[in-house]
């Protein structure tokens, strides 16, 4: 059977869960993050994942001189999706220097089928998150774009507010806004 809808796991590497960058928003949605995946995978959903992929050379290049924190180098354990989200067989990953993947963009124009509907979960809902759906959305203009906030942390709360807000403002969907499991945490 055909896939017709797609999920993009943005980054869930573990220097974004709990190692350089991480934070203990992130530490909450791997959970979720992680059954839905299982849940993709089961109705036969076409799974991508990204990977922030940087080099020994991470603090010359232009996002190192703006965020001096070396993090997700290629081939080490911070680099690695966690352990606790499994990676379909059928899926399929896309190392991105930078924010979003220009490539994934490229692959989602190139699919033999229109997709009924394009999820995104992730980290950093405020960085990576919001550059791959604003990608997803030039490369599938009249594909059904969206991004479960439970599923999401941003670099603040308020951060990853904002970034929703913004990802509404170019037609992408927002669903489970307020009831992400770090916010509940938190109330």
């Amino acid at each position: 059977m055909m896939a017709k809808n797609v999920l993009i796991v943005v980054d869930m590497q573990n220097d974004f869960i709990d190692g350089a960058l991480g934070s203990k928003e992130a530490v909450t949605i791997v959970e979720k993050v992680a059954e839905k995946v299982k849940a993709a995978e089961a109705e036969n959903t076409l799974v991508l994942f990204t990977r922030d992929t940087h080099g020994e050379d991470y603090m010359t290049t232009e996002e190192g001189k703006n965020l001096p924190v070396p993090h997700c180098i290629e081939h080490t354990e911070g680099w690695q999706i966690s352990e606790k989200i499994t990676c379909p067989q059928k899926s399929r990953s896309f190392d991105k220097l930078t924010f979003g993947s220009m490539e994934l963009g490229n692959f989602l124009k190139e699919l033999d089928f229109t997709p009924e509907r394009v999820e995104l979960v992730g980290l950093c809902t405020d960085i990576c998150v919001l550059s791959n759906a604003v990608i997803a959305k030039a490369a599938l203009p009249n594909a059904h774009i969206l991004v479960d906030a439970a599923c999401c942390a941003g670099v603040t709360p308020k951060s990853h507010d904002t970034a929703l807000a913004a990802m509404k403002a170019i037609q992408v969907e927002v669903v489970n806004q307020g009831s992400e499991p770090w916010r509940q945490a938190h109330v």
